[in-house]
């Protein structure tokens, strides 16, 4: 199967309307087109900067709330000004945008402007034809975050189409910390990373983080990337977000993840967060030496608790994380997960949090086990022999 296109949706700034890009957005989907939905209220910058890190074929803007023709122009301005000009820029906005809007946009670089009634199908066919399989150039001499991310696609595109790469010998730059998150679907992973990357931020004006995110693929179609719709604060100049479909493979992440964590990982940055699609009772997706931690976000409303001696990864994680724990059960299953643990034969930590919870404590607690030192040569996944040490912080 050839590597499926790759478009990002959107929607401007001031502009709350989002169920026509839904829309548009699913039947996308449905005829094999991977969509990076970076949701509503977005600044140009914000779009420009998830493009090239996405590196996506084009940009589909939604706008129904005037100043279409300025914004429009200005990400196609800002993605030239960058030296992109091969991620081109279309989208539409029913009645709000006329023909004689059309053509001023167009002159100024815009690729096409769909008007009320144009069907979904020739949306589709359109985006298909348009954006269909092409040469893409390499983009030496361009900054390090367009070369980082066309060679993640070309890392993708090589698996798409049968062709594995060689794999080296895994490995990652002095300094940088590979972290490891999954968890069943809706206990707030994409909200806890958002807040851990804002503490990260905070705490070290220099610091570089890569994030890899995982959505699932729809079987035999394309797929809905939209964790950057809920990260707030990771959109920024100094975090590197890329989001990968698993484009059929089982387990939580994608046939092409461990060669791009590979590269994420020797490309300078000082945290790589790896983040798999929501997973169930047999997941171990973390089979990488590349990383360092592997975090379990847990929902507080498992089951019964028979369910946990099925949850493999809580024998494999290095820390435990109950989220949404000001829900009415969390300290019921906080004192299960810990008898659970207790049989273990590692140290490992039990953390509360409230992702959602402005300056929760817990995410702050998270955040200092995540960035503390580690003795020489040790790494938190290896297993000290002996008893269990479990830590409740």
């Amino acid at each position: 199967m050839a590597a499926p296109i790759r478009v990002l949706t959107a929607v401007p700034i001031c502009d709350g309307h989002d169920s026509a890009i839904n829309t548009i957005n699913l039947e996308f989907i449905r005829h094999g087109i991977e969509v990076v939905y970076l949701g509503y209220h977005r600044y140009a910058q914000d779009i420009v900067r998830a493009a090239i890190q996405e590196d996506v074929r084009a940009v589909g803007i939604s706008s129904y709330n005037g100043g279409h023709v300025e914004f429009f122009v200005e990400v196609v301005k800002q993605l030239r000004k960058r030296g992109v000009d091969d991620i081109a820029v279309f989208g539409g906005g029913g009645g709000t945008i006329t023909h004689d809007d059309q053509r001023v946009m167009q002159k100024r670089g815009v690729d096409k402007i769909f008007f009320a009634g144009t069907s979904l199908t020739g949306m589709v066919d359109w985006v298909h034809e348009r954006y269909g399989p092409g040469k893409r150039g390499s983009r030496d001499g361009a900054p390090a975050d367009m070369q980082l991310a066309r060679k993640l696609t070309q890392i993708e595109d090589a698996y798409a189409n049968g062709k594995t790469p060689r794999k080296p010998a895994a490995k990652k730059s002095s300094g940088t910390r590979v972290i490891g998150f999954t968890g069943p679907g809706g206990a707030g992973k994409t909200t806890l990373i958002d807040e851990l990357v804002l503490r990260l931020l905070h705490r070290d004006d220099s610091s570089r983080i890569a994030i890899l995110s995982h959505d699932p693929s729809v079987v035999g179609e394309g797929a809905l990337l939209g964790d950057r719709a809920t990260m707030i604060n990771s959109q920024h100049d100094r975090v590197f977000m890329r989001s990968m479909a698993t484009r059929g493979q089982a387990g939580g992440l994608s046939p092409a993840t461990e060669d791009c964590l590979q590269l994420l990982a020797q490309s300078g940055f000082d945290y790589v967060i790896i983040e798999t699609v929501g997973t169930g009772q047999e997941a171990m997706p973390f089979q990488s030496k590349l990383v360092d931690q592997t975090v379990l976000v847990m929902n507080p409303d498992y089951g019964a608790r028979l369910q946990l001696q099925k949850i493999v990864m809580l024998d494999l994680a290095d820390i435990i994380v109950v989220n949404k724990s000001d829900q009415e059960r969390a300290k019921t299953a906080m004192s299960e997960i810990e008898r659970r643990l207790q049989g273990n034969s590692r140290e490992q930590q039990l953390v509360s949090t409230v992702a959602k919870r402005h300056r929760d404590t817990g995410v702050d607690r998270l955040c200092d086990l995540l960035t503390q030192p580690r003795t020489s040569g040790e790494t938190a996944s290896e297993e000290p022999k002996g008893r269990a040490r479990l830590r409740r912080a």
